[in-house]
C-alpha cells in the first residue's frame, strides 16, 4: 500500500517521480529545518533552466506538502535569494521577530474571530448583534 501511495499520494510524501529525479539529478542534502522537512541541491552539472549556472534545489516535505510550512531562511535558499543554506550560514534572528509558524486556515487551529459562524461549531454562541448586509438596507 505505501508503493500506491507514493505513486499518487504526493501531498503526504515524495512520489516516486520526485524521487527519481533527485536520484538523477545527484541532488545532495544541505540540511533539515525544525519541522523535519528536508533541503537538496543538486550536484554535478548545474541545469537551472535560467542558464544562469545556478544549481536546482528542493524541499522534501516531512508529511503533508504545503508551501507554508517552509520556514523564511529556507525559503531564501530555495529560491536563491542567499546562497549558503540555513545549516551552514544561519540567519541573524531580531529580537521582534516570532517563532515561525505554518498557515493554520483549515485545520483546527485557524483563528476564528468572534462572531464567526465557525465558532458556532465548536460550541461557541455566535453574537446575537451580527445583522448580514442586505443591499436594501444600504
Amino acid at each position: 500500500m505505501d508503493f500506491l501511495k507514493r505513486i499518487f499520494i504526493w501531498w503526504h510524501n515524495n512520489t516516486l517521480g520526485a524521487a527519481w529525479t533527485m536520484s538523477k539529478a545527484k541532488a545532495k542534502k544541505v540540511g533539515e529545518d525544525e519541522q523535519g522537512n528536508r533541503y537538496f541541491e543538486e550536484g554535478g552539472k548545474p541545469s537551472h533552466p535560467d542558464g544562469q549556472g545556478r544549481r536546482r534545489r528542493w524541499v522534501a516535505y516531512h508529511g503533508h506538502a504545503e508551501g507554508s510550512r517552509v520556514p523564511p531562511e529556507w525559503h531564501a535558499w530555495l529560491h536563491h535569494i542567499t546562497d549558503l543554506p540555513p545549516s551552514e550560514e544561519p540567519l541573524p534572528m531580531q529580537k521582534f521577530v516570532t517563532p515561525y509558524l505554518p498557515n493554520m486556515t483549515g485545520t483546527p487551529l485557524a483563528y476564528r474571530p468572534k462572531g464567526s459562524l465557525a465558532r458556532a461549531a465548536d460550541g461557541v454562541n455566535v453574537d446575537d448583534t451580527y445583522e448580514a448586509w442586505s443591499p436594501e438596507n444600504a
